[in-house]
């Protein structure tokens, strides 16, 4: 009998949790799936579970949390010789790899998308010896960000991703960069530098607009200039899907990338703290295969 494993974050989701993880294994059950239950409990755990549905060689993994949850699950199944199909049931608060894969936000919409047949292999990316699926941030707004509470993103979900950075850019705090690519080395000061693999950043579907799920890219923002006026001019930029065309905005593509800053600083791996400066991140082309909608 074919198994499934679910992965449960009961932090997620609000009051609501319980029942769509109930629905959930309804679903897996109708499908014909033996299903092990996990529910995670402290840090790491969803790595731990997934490396079990790994050496137990599960044919489907499913994650039901929020970005948090899912960016372990991703470095719980990175490095293991097999890895099973893997899909989401969003419940955070901003739910960008969803969000980039077309899965539906709504958790009712999501478990009901189970039932599909549709699969691709996805981009992941690494960064020391960690991994993720959709972001990395460096700068003064990752570090204000990554120091947010919980309970403030839960409240604000996006919103609070704009609050630390209209901060930042109002304060002209910028930072020396040293960042070899592909094509070259740029050197410079920045507020703010996104190495991105998708699309959604902090909730923002338009943000990198050239980046694909499976492009085998890391899609590099450098945001050049601070201060009110190009706040306002970028934020439009980014609702209107045309930042990458900003002259205050380096744009770069490449495979690989190595990072220095002119002071140790933390970065923000989706939505995480992750490690200091510096480091190097490199794409790890279609690793992931992902049970996700037609259209995405």
């Amino acid at each position: 009998m074919k198994k499934a494993m679910v992965i449960f974050n009961p932090s997620s989701g609000k009051e609501e949790a319980e029942t769509y993880k109930e629905r959930a294994l309804t679903v897996l059950d109708a499908l014909g799936y033996q299903i092990v239950e996990k529910e995670t409990e402290k840090k790491d755990d969803a790595i731990t579970f997934a490396k079990q549905a790994c050496e137990e060689k599960m044919e489907f993994l499913v994650a039901m949390g929020g970005d948090g949850t899912i960016n372990e699950v991703i470095n719980g199944l990175a490095n293991q010789s097999y890895r099973p199909l893997f899909s989401i049931v969003p419940l955070g608060t901003v739910n960008d790899f969803a969000r980039a894969l077309g899965i539906p936000l709504e958790p009712e919409i999501a478990i009901e998308a189970l039932k599909m047949t549709n699969t691709e292999f996805v981009d992941i990316a690494q960064i020391g010896n960690k991994y993720f699926g959709n972001i990395v941030a460096i700068g003064e707004i990752a570090s204000r960000v990554a120091n947010t509470s919980v309970e403030k993103k839960t409240k604000l979900g996006s919103l609070a991703y704009l609050i630390e950075g209209a901060k930042v850019v109002i304060s002209n705090e910028e930072v020396g960069f040293t960042i070899q690519h592909d094509h070259g080395t740029w050197t410079g000061t920045s507020m703010l530098v996104l190495v991105g693999l998708t699309n959604s950043v902090g909730g923002f579907e338009k943000m990198m607009t050239n980046a694909e799920i499976n492009d085998g890219l890391l899609h590099v923002y450098i945001f050049k200039k601070s201060g009110i006026a190009n706040l306002v001019r970028m934020g439009t930029k980014i609702l209107l899907g045309t930042l990458k065309e900003d002259d205050g905005v380096e744009v770069i593509t490449t495979k690989k990338v190595y990072m220095e800053s002119d002071r140790p600083l933390f970065c923000n791996v989706d939505g995480d703290e992750g490690v200091c400066t510096p480091f190097e991140i490199k794409v790890l082309p279609k690793h992931l295969k992902l049970l996700i909608p037609n259209n995405s």
